[in-house]
């Protein structure tokens, strides 16, 4: 775990600006991933940061800009994952070898369209409700546990097709995945106990993956940063 590997993952995760890398190699992303969970914490902190810079205005406006900054330090990678997956199950009938198959399409169709819009629409609602509230600690840790359901589901899935979620594979082991549970889990002690779901949730993510495709591919995995993230707000606004 090197400062150089985690200038990596918050290079590929994010597009704050970091130190150039000068010289890569082809294993450098599988082993930042050990970091994943910290860029979380990072895409968090700016969040917070932004919260607390204009808290006392209008809930909608703190929401609008977090949820704006939200999208572009992660540079919407995970939007894009979350419509191709929306497309390739609208139009794979329930047929494994044809979801791998529409993810290839880069074209974002009908379904798509739909599932980023009401990802951008329940994020803005959910953070006017967190980013005033008791549990505005949460948005901190969100980003977070959500990258280190990547880290598990890469740990206990098979990966469906070549790509950068076939990179990272299995790169990280479970006492690191633990470690960083634990760290997550006082952090949310601190302020923001709903977001312990997670401990739940990011497994049960894992599992559906299983269930339903046998594996997972590079845009589940951004799909399920998103879907995590959404219903880690959730948590904490009605919990």
């Amino acid at each position: 775990m090197s400062l150089r590997e985690f200038w990596i993952a918050l290079q590929f995760l994010t597009r704050l600006p970091t130190p150039r890398i000068a010289e890569t190699r082809p294993d450098d992303l599988a082993r930042a991933s050990v970091w994943f969970p910290a860029a979380g914490l990072v895409i968090g902190a700016c969040l917070a940061v932004v919260a607390k810079i204009l808290h006392g205005a209008d809930p909608w406006i703190v929401a609008l800009a977090v949820l704006v900054a939200w999208i572009w330090i992660t540079g919407a990678l995970h939007l894009d994952g979350l419509g191709d997956v929306a497309d390739a199950f609208g139009a794979s009938h329930g047929k494994p070898e044809r979801f791998v198959a529409v993810l290839g399409d880069p074209h974002a169709g009908s379904f798509a369209v739909v599932a980023i819009s009401l990802q951008i629409a329940a994020k803005l609602v959910l953070i006017a409700e967190l980013a005033t509230g008791p549990t505005a600690w949460a948005l901190v840790l969100i980003p977070a546990w959500a990258r280190l359901g990547t880290l598990v589901c890469n740990k206990t899935l098979l990966s469906l097709k070549p790509g950068l979620g076939a990179i990272i594979a299995n790169s990280v082991g479970w006492n690191v995945i633990v470690a960083w549970g634990g760290l997550l889990a006082i952090g949310a002690l601190a302020g923001a106990v709903p977001a312990l779901i997670a401990i739940v949730l990011v497994p049960a993510i894992a599992f559906y993956w299983q269930w339903r495709l046998g594996g997972i591919t590079g845009d589940c995995h951004g799909a399920s940063i998103e879907v995590t993230e959404t219903l880690l707000l959730a948590a904490c606004v009605l919990g």
